[in-house]
This record gives structure tokens, C-alpha cells and sequence, in this order.
């Protein structure tokens, strides 16, 4: 079984900074894959759960909260309905968010922030501990951001990316 590996707040801001590259290599006996500078990883290796997290955080120069997904999930994820209602959003930008556990409160959707009709972002569906949303720009600056959405109204802590980096994902664990 292949996982995914996401970093929560690495390399933003000048924080918690290593190099995904050099790391990676460091992971070469786990068949890893390097997926950009946010810390996300493809696992291709069959290894558990916990062997793997341990192994992550022993040779990481930090501390972080370090969110494991089985890449089938993701596989299946892609293929989702979930967007069907937004596709047709000029300019909407989709995007993943991991959830570090269940949601503590129950959230109807679709959720709107801010909750108008001018919204820059849309939570859309949570499945399993991944959390579906849009974003979109709606004047000159952007001031919401997915993961601030997803964060507030699940109460659990999240990392996010970009859904182009799902396919990326999907592409590094069918390779």
C-alpha cells in the first residue's frame, strides 16, 4: 500500500525550512517522491503507518504534524462528484485539504467565507480526513485562504494544497 505524506506548515514564511529534494533522497529506501516545497511525499513502498511517521520525524530538522493518507483514497478522491457543482466557477481554484482528525463540530455545506455573494472561499465537502474547497478571487487581493476556512469551521488543524497537486499525487503513485 502506497502513502502520502503532507507536512503542515513547512517552508512558509521562512519557518520550519529544509530542502523536499534532499530529504527525499534521505527516504530513497522508502521508493519516495518529491512533490514541491511544501512538503508533500509520495510513499511508494508497502511500510506501516507509524514505522513510517517515526522514520519522517526522526530525520525532519523540526517538529511538525506530519499527515499520512493512503494514496488509494486519493486515487478514489480524485474521481469524486464533490466539484461537479463548482466546475462551471470562472476562475475557481480547487483545492486539498488533510484534516489532522475528525471534524469536532458538524458543518453544514456548502460554506461560504465570507458568507456572501461575493465569497472567495467555498468549502464544499469533507470525506474522510480530507476537506474539499474552492477558492476564487473576487477583487484585487485575495484575502481568504482555503486552509483558514477549513481550519475555523471543522475545528481541527489542516494543510492544504493546490488540487493540481492531487493529479501530481495520483500521476507519482500509478507511475
Amino acid at each position: 500500500m502506497s502513502s502520502v505524506v503532507f507536512l503542515r506548515a513547512s517552508n512558509v514564511g521562512g519557518h520550519r525550512t529544509f530542502s523536499p529534494a534532499a530529504f527525499v533522497r534521505e527516504l530513497a529506501h522508502l521508493d519516495a517522491v518529491n512533490l514541491g516545497a511544501a512538503g508533500t511525499f509520495v510513499i511508494r513502498a508497502a511500510v506501516e503507518e507509524d514505522t513510517l511517521r517515526a522514520e519522517i520525524a526522526r530525520r525532519l530538522p523540526f517538529e511538525t504534524e506530519i499527515l499520512i493518507v493512503d494514496g488509494e483514497a486519493l486515487i478514489l478522491l480524485l474521481n469524486t462528484a464533490a466539484f461537479a457543482s463548482v466546475d462551471a466557477i470562472e476562475g475557481a481554484k480547487r483545492h486539498l485539504s488533510v484534516i489532522t482528525q475528525a471534524p469536532t463540530r458538524a458543518a453544514s455545506l456548502p460554506i461560504d467565507r465570507p458568507a456572501t455573494d461575493a465569497w472567495e472561499v467555498r468549502l464544499v465537502a469533507v470525506v474522510g480526513r480530507c476537506a474539499l474547497s474552492v477558492q476564487r478571487k473576487v477583487g484585487p487581493v485575495t484575502k481568504v485562504y482555503p486552509n483558514a476556512v477549513v481550519e475555523k469551521e471543522l475545528g481541527v488543524a489542516a494543510t492544504t494544497r493546490n488540487w493540481n497537486t492531487l493529479g501530481a499525487i495520483v500521476k507519482a503513485l500509478r507511475a
